[in-house]
């Protein structure tokens, strides 16, 4: 007696799911260039200990660099597709490889010890969701203006001031928090890719987790250097 084996069928012209590696690799890629836009962002933002007019140069350079091979603010807005499509690719992995997740183990424990993976996940997204809830406010408060106290185009330091001026405590607080969220996020998502790029064990793993804490604490310390410097006085 011979056995067939049944194989379930193919449907024509349907394209392969992605494979969960190739949406770790995409979910790196992405996260990496969002972490090379916070670094020279930070970078920016340092200059305004070099006084108003190093920082306010500095900005209109920005829209100003590339011309005339670009038009003015060309390279802004190039910078700012590069960084939605990451942003886009990033999240819809991160959504895809959750769900796959979730469908790999639909019945959940009764009772189950707490683990560091379930708990840098939920870190991940209770963070991504402050990050995005900051990046908006962010948006209209120090770049369209809408909801800063001086929102004049083109006077950074005049605008950083006023947002960050001592009886708007509570801006810095909120600021504060969403750094600090963008640091656990960042900690996670670059041991997480240098894990997807390299091979990680024993011996490698304390020194990943060194170099992703490392690049998170840089990170949140240049970024709330500035809020904390106008709190203070030191910045006026």
């Amino acid at each position: 007696m011979v056995i067939v084996e049944q194989r379930p069928a193919v449907r024509a012209g349907r394209p392969p799911r992605r494979t969960s590696i190739q949406l770790k690799y995409v979910m790196a890629v992405t996260g990496a260039v969002m972490l090379l836009y916070l670094v020279a962002h930070m970078l920016g933002n340092l200059k305004i200990f070099f006084g108003a007019e190093a920082i306010d140069t500095y900005a209109a350079w920005l829209r100003e660099v590339g011309e005339p091979a670009l038009p003015r603010e060309g390279l802004l807005w190039l910078v700012r597709v590069v960084l939605a499509l990451s942003l886009v690719g990033h999240v819809a992995s991160a959504v895809i490889l959750t769900r796959r997740a979730h469908r790999a183990r639909p019945v959940r424990y009764a009772h189950r010890r707490p683990v560091h993976g379930s708990y840098a996940a939920r870190t991940m997204r209770w963070g991504g969701v402050i990050i995005a809830l900051f990046a908006v406010y962010h948006l209209l408060d120090l770049t369209a203006g809408t909801l800063n106290p001086h929102g004049v185009h083109g006077e950074v330091h005049a605008n950083v001031v006023a947002d960050f001026a001592p009886e708007r405590w509570y801006v810095t607080l909120a600021y504060t928090l969403a750094v600090v969220a963008v640091g656990f996020h960042v900690r996670h998502g670059v041991w997480s890719a240098l894990q997807t790029f390299g091979r990680s064990n024993a011996a490698t793993e304390r020194a990943l987790k060194g170099v992703a804490l490392a690049v998170a604490v840089v990170l949140v310390a240049g970024f709330l250097s500035v809020p904390f410097a106008v709190l203070t006085g030191l910045v006026a």
